[in-house]
């Protein structure tokens, strides 16, 4: 069973990235991606912080070679979808906690190191350091806004807590054999 959700969490990674990759330009602005916001939280809603930053990265570097995005295709989406993972988790499910996570790791962080990575490695200049952070803000705003959205009906529909299960690391079978014996 452990071998099944290990290979459904790849297939669910892999379909993340493609989906990531295809949607990202919807409503794309110079350093404003809502799309991918969407999918950070949403990924880090169904695996957890370290798939969502797996995913994020996949997604970044595939459309910096595709697509001639600069690196802000990383730093504007590395940071939010791991503390959007992270706050899900330490909030106990909480749909807000993830956008917010993404926010704070997107809005703040992710355009604040945008700075030195677009001014250094990509030679732009007269940048300041929250040059990104109004675009940044309102892309997660936008995007956190979809995702909480779509999140919310899942759970209201009882969908969300059956395709988390589905995808955890644990058998279910185990619980019911430890309490019978």
């Amino acid at each position: 069973m452990k071998k099944n959700n290990y290979l459904l969490r790849m297939v669910t990674l892999a379909m993340f990235v493609a989906l990531g990759v295809v949607i990202s330009p919807i409503l794309r602005i110079e350093g404003m991606c809502p799309m991918a916001h969407l999918i950070n939280i949403t990924c880090a809603v169904f695996l957890g912080p370290a798939y969502a930053f797996v995913c994020a990265l996949l997604i970044g570097i595939i459309r910096m070679l595709i697509m001639g995005i600069p690196p802000l295709a990383l730093t504007g989406a590395i940071f939010g979808a791991s503390l959007s993972g992270i706050f899900y988790k330490l909030s106990k499910g909480k749909i807000i906690a993830a956008v917010l996570g993404e926010i704070i790791g997107t809005g703040i962080i992710g355009s604040i190191v945008s700075y030195p990575v677009m001014t250094y490695l990509w030679g732009k200049e007269g940048l300041t350091w929250f040059f990104y952070t109004p675009s940044f803000i309102c892309g997660t705003l936008i995007g956190g806004s979809i995702a909480f959205l779509l999140l919310l009906k899942l759970q209201q529909a009882g969908v969300l807590t059956k395709i988390q299960s589905s995808l955890r690391n644990t058998d279910p079978t185990d619980d019911k054999k430890d309490k019978v014996a």
